[in-house]
């Protein structure tokens, strides 16, 4: 930016295995969205080599990176990111339409989809009459429609009181108990609990535990 460059990550080397449910701690500004945007695929690393599920992403075009990301990854983000004017079946059923699905197959994963998140009798409601344990629930159909091996979670909990997160995260480790790969953003330490491994990272550094 204005001629000047600046390095987020740094010397990161990291190996994460199938079905593994792992936390991304750090203060403000350390890298550990960046990190997760790369493995993510919605950033590209300047230099360096990343493998998901056997494939060199470097060697994917942009096009091919996409579908690749449709595919196995899933997100879910602390303010939701849905579109007002859709109802939550159509959110769901959103990221199925970039994979060439049928419209009746996208609507009924879509629902099978809500129903897993205890939402079934709110399909054809929109964000502004929907609770935000409501919202973050449409969010959590919407990462896990697809199938997706791999689960990027950003701070998911952040605004949802304390009963409501700890019932985000009850979904979340039955999804890893189900065998999917999680990894989460968070600040709060009673949240990493349930994870098997945390991530520490400062100044774009990481520290394993």
């Amino acid at each position: 930016m204005g001629g000047e460059e600046t390095t987020v990550l740094k010397w990161v080397s990291l190996e994460i295995q199938d079905g593994e449910f792992i936390t991304i701690m750090g203060p403000s500004w350390s890298g550990k969205s960046t990190l997760m945007n790369i493995i993510g695929l919605l950033d590209v690393p300047s230099s360096g080599e990343y493998i998901l599920d056997g494939v060199p992403v470097e060697s994917l075009t942009g096009n091919e990176q996409s579908a690749f990301r449709g595919r196995k990854v899933g997100f879910i983000f602390q303010w939701y990111n849905l579109i007002p004017r859709l109802t939550a079946l159509e959110q769901v059923s959103l990221p199925l339409s970039y994979q060439g699905i049928s419209g009746s197959e996208r609507k009924i994963r879509a629902i099978e989809a809500l129903k897993r998140v205890g939402l079934w009798d709110k399909i054809y409601n929109k964000p502004n009459e929907l609770s935000g344990w409501q919202q973050q629930r449409v969010a959590i159909a919407r990462a896990i429609v697809a199938n997706p091996s791999v689960i990027l979670a950003d701070e998911p909990t952040g605004a949802l009181d304390s009963k409501t997160w700890s019932e985000i995260m009850q979904i979340l480790s039955e999804l890893h108990e189900e065998g999917k790969t999680i990894l989460l953003i968070t600040h709060d330490a009673n949240i990493a609990k349930y994870a098997k491994r945390t991530i520490r990272i400062k100044d774009g550094i990481i520290d394993l535990e």
